[in-house]
């Protein structure tokens, strides 16, 4: 494995700012929003980190891949859900767009090294 504890892996840490980004983020869009698009983003972003700690407990390279894998897809939607924030709602949205992107950029990295291990 490539770390003894999630909490030793960047790519954790780096998410739970996404978190903390986004957390504050949704405070910004319109209360009719709180259980709707709020609620997806907010889900969205924690999915991130959960994923990657779930799939670094399971002990098992392919299991940490796969997790690894549904982070990645909440990093998609998460993109999707600031993008039609932005549209819809005007929200600024940029800096959590760039940690969004740090931390996929780091999710498909530590994929990548986690699959060359034999």
């Amino acid at each position: 494995m490539t770390a003894n504890n999630y909490t030793d892996l960047n790519v954790w840490h780096e998410s739970i700012k996404l978190v903390k980004l986004v957390y504050s983020l949704v405070k910004d869009l319109p209360r009719e929003e709180m259980y709707a698009l709020s609620d997806q983003m907010r889900r969205s972003a924690v999915s991130i980190p959960s994923n990657i700690a779930e799939g670094q407990r399971k002990h098992s390279r392919n299991e940490f891949v796969r997790y690894l894998n549904i982070a990645i897809g909440s990093a998609g939607e998460l993109e999707t859900q600031l993008l039609i924030s932005q549209e819809l709602f005007s929200l600024k949205v940029a800096n959590v767009l760039v940690q969004l992107s740090v931390v996929t950029k780091m999710l498909f990295a530590l994929r990548k090294s986690i699959e060359k291990i034999n």
